[in-house]
């Protein structure tokens, strides 16, 4: 990632739990306390997913905690959020998504240029061998740097 990004979140667990095809970087519509709250970086999205609903694209199950100092006017934390992109991917993304087996994933929150960006993954799940195959490739990858360490010293 560029030096103009700075990291909220990132979702370490699909990367073990989904192969990811394809990557898109999407705006999201926040309310103002939610942008408060995504400034303290209080936000949960371990099972957050993505879906097309006439021509735009939804994200749900990302709860974004209430601000304290806004009680009045605070957001709905579990309301879906609408994310912005060009009408083009969102064709291409609904025609992955009706596909067996694809769904739509949040891999990170960022901010780039003081707006909330999301990176959103077209994923597919993996079967419980691939993630047995993928933490064997990096124990292999662990212990040959450890290995080539060794041998500098």
């Amino acid at each position: 990632m560029s030096e103009d990004r700075k990291i909220i979140a990132i979702n370490r667990r699909a990367r073990h739990d989904y192969a990811v095809d394809d990557t898109y970087e999407c705006g999201i519509e926040l309310l103002g306390t939610e942008i408060k709250s995504f400034r303290d970086g209080k936000i949960s999205f371990p099972d957050a997913w993505a879906e097309v609903l006439a021509g735009e694209v939804w994200l749900r199950s990302l709860k974004i905690a209430e601000n304290p100092f806004s009680s009045l006017f605070n957001h709905d934390p579990d309301r879906k959020k609408r994310l912005l992109l060009h009408k083009a991917e969102i064709k291409r993304i609904s025609r992955k998504v009706t596909e067996k087996g694809y769904t739509l994933i949040p891999l990170s929150f960022y901010f780039k240029q003081g707006r909330v960006k999301v990176e959103l993954g077209l994923c597919k799940g993996k079967k419980s061998y691939d993630k047995r195959a993928d933490i064997r490739d990096r124990d292999v990858k662990r212990d040959m740097a450890r290995e080539f360490r060794r041998g500098l010293h």
